[in-house]
């Protein structure tokens, strides 16, 4: 595997917040990060679609994927060494594979695939659907909400990865969040 790809060692518990788009990812991970006065990790899969489609008007292909790959693998070894605490992704490798997987009938870069397989998280959070859709330049499943988090939660379940679903209100799904973590981990 390319080094590019290789997850740098580190202090930190690294948490990933998991799921289809617009299910409240990254307003959790900055909730988390400013409750445990932390760092969390943007995705970097969305500026990099942003600037393509502010750019082209075009959306994702196969080409992007490695790049995509890339730059959230590095700004989560560069964010990993600021801090000894939590560390919460707000998404990683793993749902980009899901969303190669479903975009591309089944088929990822093996570069993905084989990162996915050596990368560690100490967990993960399932966010749930039950929030309101909300639309922009780069979602296109407001229909398909219902296959997506279930190939996302079959993804944790193959893998025998631990995660907690979270549901209900933003509020909710950060007490919930709270809650697990503090039971789960003591620093």
């Amino acid at each position: 595997m390319e080094k590019i790809f290789e997850q740098q060692p580190s202090d930190c518990l690294k948490i990933v917040l998991f799921g289809p788009e617009s299910t409240g990812k990254t307003t959790l991970a900055t909730q988390l990060a400013a409750h445990y006065t932390s760092e969390w990790v943007p995705e970097y899969m969305r500026t990099y679609l942003q600037d393509k489609w502010d750019r082209e008007k075009e959306t994702i292909s196969k080409e992007d994927l490695l790049p995509i790959a890339k730059g959230q693998i590095r700004l989560e070894n560069n964010l990993a060494k600021s801090t000894s605490d939590y560390l919460f992704c707000d998404t990683n490798l793993l749902e980009l594979q899901v969303y190669c997987e479903y975009y591309y009938n089944g088929w990822c870069p093996t570069e993905i695939a084989t990162a996915v397989h050596n990368h560690q998280y100490h967990y993960y959070f399932l966010t749930g659907i039950d929030v309101p859709w909300k639309a922009d330049d780069l979602r296109d499943r407001p229909f398909d909400r219902s296959t997506l988090f279930r190939n996302f939660e079959n993804a944790l379940k193959e893998r025998n990865i631990a995660y907690t679903l979270l549901k209900g209100s933003p509020q909710e799904r950060l007490q919930n969040a709270i809650e697990i973590l503090d039971k789960r981990f003591t620093k």
